[in-house]
């Protein structure tokens, strides 16, 4: 008996194991069996042929297909922020990582890397200002009341830029008001609330206040009231912003490595650098030692 007890012991031991072993990884996601694909419950044959990849884009990140109307939503978001030249560091980062042998998904991965909190993050972060200044807005009074309680709050907090607005290169960023206008057509139809298009053009308003030219919303702060007026959190912001900015890092390195090239830096050999140092000077015989 006290066999058998020692058999069962080690059974319940090697099942409990096991099941941790499948309980390592869990996911909502995707159902992979051997012949058998599913995306959240979706069978991966059905969804081929039959829907686009904004349409999986939204199922990955959701969990459910998405309305026409919301899948074009974030395909025009998404179709804004594909590229912005070889001058955006991400891009120019892709060229010359090829320029030194790196292959095409390395030059990806470095030019993704730098997409953080200054080149790759200011939709991210409009977003929160405008789920900050609904949450205020929520508490009561009226959204010119909400905006500038929510500024004031920032500034004291030392901030002087808000992110989502003014642009370094375009005096007013072109994909802003055809974005603008398939946000008011689509709340216009009831597809989508146009509470945070009117937070965003409230908040323009604020900054640009008392000012001689006017700080116009760019395209980090019309794709963030695209994607809260869809549901998506901040993170999930970033997170398809880079998707988006990918395309274009593909289209350079892969164009770069087509022109060719090697160790090519930022700027032309011929154009060089300021350096700022010391004049030439001599090096001491003796030094103290």
């Amino acid at each position: 008996m006290s066999g058998d007890g020692g058999a069962e012991a080690v059974e319940e031991d090697a099942a409990a194991v096991l099941q941790d072993a499948r309980q390592w990884w869990h996911t909502d996601i995707i159902d992979v069996r051997p012949g058998e694909i599913a995306l959240h419950g979706y069978p991966i044959e059905g969804l081929i042929g039959t829907v686009g990849f904004v349409d999986t884009i939204w199922l990955m990140l959701r969990g459910e297909l998405p309305s026409t109307a919301q899948a074009a939503l974030l395909e025009a978001a998404l179709v804004a922020s594909v590229d912005h030249g070889p001058q955006a560091p991400s891009i120019a980062i892709a060229r010359m990582a090829t320029t030194c042998g790196v292959p095409v998904n390395g030059a990806m991965a470095s030019a993704i890397n730098v997409l953080d909190d200054i080149h790759g993050g200011p939709g991210e972060q409009c977003m929160e200002l405008y789920f900050d200044i609904q949450r205020e807005w929520d508490r009561g009074g009226d959204l010119g009341s909400a905006v500038a309680a929510v500024l004031h709050r920032q500034r004291e907090g030392g901030v002087r830029y808000f992110p989502g607005f003014g642009h370094r290169f375009h005096p007013l960023d072109p994909r802003t008001p055809r974005l603008l206008a398939l946000v008011d057509e689509a709340t216009a139809r009831g597809e989508v609330g146009g509470r945070f298009a009117a937070i965003g053009r409230a908040v323009e308003d604020a900054i640009s206040d008392g000012r001689s030219t006017r700080i116009p919303m760019n395209v980090d702060g019309v794709t963030a009231i695209i994607y809260c007026e869809l549901g998506f959190t901040p993170v999930l912001g970033r997170g398809v912003f880079i998707l988006a900015r990918s395309v274009g890092i593909l289209a350079h390195a892969v164009e770069q490595i087509t022109q060719g090239g090697r160790i090519k830096g930022p700027v032309p050999k011929t154009i060089g650098y300021t350096y700022t140092g010391p004049a030439r000077r001599p090096v001491p015989n003796e030094r103290d030692k």
